[in-house]
């Protein structure tokens, strides 16, 4: 067992950037919700419309597998003894090309949501990190932390909504 918690670890870095500070001066920090900062702005929602319509048909694809495939499954025990083995055969191998051919709309389509998703964040988070360099200037913060490393801070000092702004700002929807 260490014999520092990890939550004391994290107060190393602030602590010692806060000692670097001459004696008596203030250092101004100021808090930010990044997350929630992001999922804010327009340009992400856009950008999630935009996702969500893009892969539309390859999602209403799946439905029409998943629903052919329940649909075979169905008639099988339906016709469960009716129909001849060579009959019975030819619906069970269909209905597992159905089943491979879904499995690969499924892998392929999260793999290509994950990487557009993935370039999406990328390009918000550095514009947004510019943004928030840019508030801090303004406001003449010294330090801006991440609410989720934070224990305790004074709401005035939440800059999220400001940021979210000034985002939107920088950055217009078309």
């Amino acid at each position: 067992m260490s014999r520092f918690p990890a939550s004391r670890l994290l107060l190393i870095p602030v602590a010692a950037l806060l000692s670097v500070a001459p004696a008596g001066a203030q250092v101004k920090v100021g808090v930010i919700n990044l997350q929630r900062a992001l999922l804010d702005t327009a340009d992400l929602k856009k950008a999630q419309g935009e996702l969500e319509a893009k892969f539309k048909p390859q999602q209403a694809l799946r439905v029409k597998l998943q629903t052919e495939i329940q649909e075979l499954q169905t008639q099988l025990q339906k016709m469960a003894g009716k129909l001849t083995q060579q009959a019975e055969q030819d619906m069970t191998i269909q209905g597992q090309r159905k089943q491979k051919d879904l499995q690969r709309l499924e892998e392929d389509l999260q793999a290509e949501v994950e990487r557009e998703r993935a370039d999406i964040l990328t390009r918000s988070n550095q514009r947004m990190t510019e943004v928030v360099r840019k508030l801090a200037e303004e406001k003449g913060l010294d330090m801006v932390v991440d609410v989720t490393n934070t224990v305790y801070f004074k709401p005035a000092l939440d800059i999220s909504k400001e940021a979210t702004a000034a985002y939107d700002k920088a950055h217009p929807v078309k």
